[in-house]
């Protein structure tokens, strides 16, 4: 798989004042801000109101990148389940005729290079899974959108591992996902919100997971099932979706759960998300006894 060299910092251009690539981070001085980072990521152009949402016009001032954190602090976090044709066939799985949809708790969130941590609950026997997916924001309300219309609703994009741990997802949580996939650090986001003006089609990005530094996914989004556009559509059918909603997409085969045997996440592991256009999401894994 051949990724775009095209990452950010200062390399994704500024339009007419306005930022691409939005990093959120903490400043020299423990503030968070709001920014376009430069080519060697250790500053930032800040944006209005430090609002990864809003406006994007910059104010002509800089600031120091101390700590980069998760690009968004969503109103909601929602999950698209078996999205990827592929995926589908790997679980023995039908393809959906419908977005299967799961939510994910708030507290999942969790920032580049911040461990995810395996719970207690789920370390013995192994079962914990790496996801990478594609992350869209909302910049605005969403309620009985068209599919024609959807990707005006979109903020931005990032990368995203939805962790899921495996067992509770099947009989320990009664058939349903949502504890399976709401422990805390089980969703890892970032490392930027990229904007449509860099992704005017998401439906045409590489996508990839390494465990270790050996790759373990690789696809490209345009194998979904349903697109960002038919998800924001599907989803917002009398039902409001708020600004800020984060919509995981979906991932691509090669999950852990479907090898043989199953590859699970071990304390000491590694695991990177890259996405095309976007960048890398890289995260360590540590287990609860060691916080």
């Amino acid at each position: 798989m051949t990724f775009s060299s095209h990452r950010l910092h200062s390399s994704k251009p500024h339009l007419n004042g306005k930022a691409t690539a939005l990093t959120r981070f903490v400043d020299e001085n423990g503030v968070t801000r709001c920014g376009q980072r430069t080519d060697d990521g250790s500053t930032a152009l800040l944006v209005e109101n430090d609002d990864i949402l809003g406006s994007l016009l910059f104010t002509g001032e800089t600031a120091t990148v101390a700590k980069i954190l998760a690009p968004v602090v969503p109103s909601q976090i929602l999950g698209i389940g078996l999205n990827y044709r592929k995926h589908a066939k790997e679980t023995n799985m039908p393809e959906p005729k419908y977005p299967v949809l799961f939510t994910k708790g708030v507290n999942s969130l969790q920032h580049p290079h911040d461990p995810v941590v395996i719970p207690r609950v789920a370390s013995d026997p192994p079962e914990v899974d790496f996801e990478c997916e594609l992350a869209v924001v909302l910049n605005k309300a969403a309620c009985n959108v068209t599919e024609e219309e959807a990707l005006t609703y979109v903020g931005g994009y990032t990368c995203a591992n939805d962790i899921s741990a495996r067992r509770w997802q099947g009989k320990k949580g009664g058939g349903q996902w949502c504890r399976a996939k709401t422990f805390d650090t089980f969703c890892p986001l970032g490392p930027e919100l990229v904007t449509p003006e860099i992704i005017p089609d998401p439906q045409t990005l590489e996508i990839a997971t390494y465990l270790n530094g050996e790759q373990v996914q690789k696809s490209n989004t345009g194998d979904m099932i349903f697109s960002v556009a038919q998800l924001i559509s599907q989803l917002s059918q009398d039902c409001t979706l708020p600004k800020g909603t984060l919509i995981l997409t979906g991932t691509p085969e090669g999950v852990g759960v479907a090898r043989d045997p199953p590859l699970f996440l071990t304390p000491g592991d590694m695991v990177e998300v890259e996405i095309d256009r976007i960048g890398k999401l890289v995260n360590p894994v540590v287990g609860a006894s060691a916080l």
